[in-house]
């Protein structure tokens, strides 16, 4: 990842994707999505923190993290709540909410209240070309 800016929402679509891969730009940048059970984080359960692959800011941590079968990587709560926006997506035909990175605005995926309700009830459904992982004690 290409050192971003102090305010990343500066840099212009061209400068996107110049720092990112093409799959990466799709996702973050154009609000995509990867197929299902294809994303190098969905069954990863290693100790460490998520970052966004844009700007770097961390987002999500491992204890967060849990199975729940849908494909993508899925977390319970983000690190801070102020590391994600979430905005009303409506889609595809369909009302849900779009999560973003707080810092530079981009598309990591999506919030649904279907999760284990021991942990607050939420599954952050996220793609994994949007995250970057970071292993514990790096």
């Amino acid at each position: 990842m290409a050192s971003t800016p102090e305010d990343p929402r500066s840099l212009t679509e061209d400068q996107w994707r110049e720092r990112l891969s093409a799959e990466q730009f799709h996702i973050l940048r154009e609000a995509g999505t990867e197929r299902a059970y294809t994303g190098k984080y969905d069954k990863f359960y290693e100790n460490g923190e998520y970052m966004c692959a844009a700007c770097g800011t961390r987002l999500f941590i491992s204890a967060a993290k849990y199975n729940s079968g849908c494909g993508w990587p899925a977390f319970t709560r983000p690190a801070e709540a102020e590391t994600i926006e979430e905005r009303r997506d409506i889609s595809f035909g369909m009302i849900r909410t779009e999560v973003l990175c707080g810092k530079c605005g981009s598309h990591l995926g999506h919030v649904f209240p279907d999760g284990p309700p021991e942990e607050g009830g939420l599954r952050y459904c996220i793609n994994s070309a949007a995250l970057e992982f970071v292993p514990e004690g790096e």
